[in-house]
């Protein structure tokens, strides 16, 4: 048996946690392989939003049939995790029966926070846009080997391991001129933290390369969730503008222990256009009113933080790039539905660089502007509009004739089927191509 992956191949957002909340159900595994909170996976079914940070999207699957794994990859906040769990279990879901947390996943501390935004305000005009949570400078910590993980918890030593970080972290805060030992707002948020940690001692805490290979070992089905996308991986993406972990598929073989010939099925999520949040190049941003108005259509705020996003035409460049780095096999389009009332559609087929060359290939750089894109000009190609409302349609026969033009158009670009299509947020809106 070989586990399937499914991720983002945009700069996030494309809408994962649907996705993984309708897969879900044919598989006996649902595995977060990367990232930290600032992921927020938004799923409605039933007349309810509910907004996933750290735990993965397949805990509503078959009335919570499946076992759900954070894995190593992640990096844990204990604080919100407390409160996204709680949030949950009021809700009925039994999540200590099928949440299992890796051991060597690490954790976010509160100073980790401070350092995040110290960092940030250092760099002025040149910020990345974090979301503050603290996920870079956990993995900074992870890559410098003084990182704390979930299973040091259980360690003797831990009060000590935790006080020699803290007391570094302090003595950086000083440095950048945001002195944080004393102060009542940090006496109450490691307080907190360490309340946390006491709840994330009631769940079960493994090590998940073993519980994951022995599952394939055994014959049952295992789902990787990635979280942000591909042009935010911190290798392939549009750097320094990155996350700070690997979002591309090897991620999932690093973020839970899985050999790369374990991997099944790659399945691939992008939204009929592009969306970005923070700073950073954007090719196809549109700064009019048509940007404006997918933004309002698609509702386009990030589902933790409700920062407005950036939107564009889809970019079929940086989308051919993902697919080659990820191995996709399968594409899955998201709210297509948003550009109903469009009577043209544009897409992205190439750059023009700044020597005038055209290229098809996803350059080195593509500007590191914090908006727009300094050293490309995309090269667009037009579609009529399909003028016809999605939402309402289950099956693929009766989707337009000028919609499935320009989804075969993108399967032409790519070399991979579109298998899957959403015309809304709910689970229920949803078809299945093939």
């Amino acid at each position: 048996m070989k586990a399937d992956l499914l991720l983002g191949l945009q700069w996030g957002d494309e809408g994962k946690g649907k996705i993984v909340d309708v897969l879900a159900p044919e598989y006996d595994l649902v595995a977060r392989f990367q990232g930290g909170p600032n992921a927020g996976h938004t799923l409605e079914f039933d007349g309810h939003k509910h907004v996933l940070r750290s735990i993965p999207s397949g805990i509503f699957a078959g009335g919570g049939s499946a076992v759900n794994i954070i894995g190593n990859g992640v990096v844990l906040d204990p604080v919100l995790f407390r409160g996204e769990a709680e949030a949950l279990e009021a809700d009925g879901i039994d999540l200590h029966s099928i949440l299992r947390i890796s051991r060597k996943a690490h954790m976010i501390l509160p100073t980790h926070r401070l350092l995040d935004a110290a960092n940030e305000r250092r760099k002025g005009s040149s910020k990345i846009g974090t979301t503050g949570k603290g996920i870079g400078p956990a993995y900074t910590d992870k890559v410098s080997r003084r990182g704390i993980r979930v299973g040091d918890i259980d360690d003797p030593s831990f009060a000590e391991r935790y006080k020699a970080v803290r007391e570094a972290h302090l003595e950086q805060l000083e440095a950048l001129g945001c002195p944080a030992a004393g102060s009542e707002s940090f006496v109450a948020a490691e307080a907190e933290w360490f309340d946390a940690i006491d709840y994330l001692r009631d769940f079960e805490r493994v090590d998940s390369e073993h519980l994951v290979n022995r599952a394939l070992d055994e014959g049952r089905k295992v789902l990787c969730e990635g979280a942000q996308g591909t042009m935010l991986d911190v290798d392939f993406g549009s750097y320094p503008f990155v996350t700070s972990s690997n979002t591309v598929a090897a991620g999932a073989c690093t973020g839970l222990g899985i050999a790369p010939g374990r991997i099944g099925r790659v399945y691939g999520i992008f939204k009929a256009y592009c969306t970005r949040v923070g700073s950073g190049p954007f090719p196809t941003e549109l700064f009019d009113n048509v940007g404006a108005t997918i933004r309002d259509i698609g509702h386009e705020y990030g589902a933790v933080t409700g920062r407005e996003r950036r939107c564009g035409w889809l970019d079929l460049v940086a989308l051919r790039y993902a697919v080659m780095i990820n191995g996709v096999t399968d594409l899955i389009m998201m709210k297509s539905d948003v550009l109903d009332s469009f009577a043209t559609i544009k897409a992205a087929t190439e750059y023009r660089l700044p020597d005038g060359s055209v290229t098809r290939d996803f350059p080195f750089s593509v500007g590191d502007e914090a908006e727009g894109s300094g050293n490309v000009e995309p090269i667009y190609r037009s579609f009529p509009g399909w003028m016809t409302e999605l939402k309402n349609m289950r099956h693929a026969e009766e989707l337009p004739k000028a919609f499935t033009d320009y989804v075969k158009f993108i399967e032409s670009e790519l070399g991979v089927p579109v298998t899957v299509i959403s015309v809304g947020p709910d689970r229920e809106e949803t078809i299945f191509v093939r």
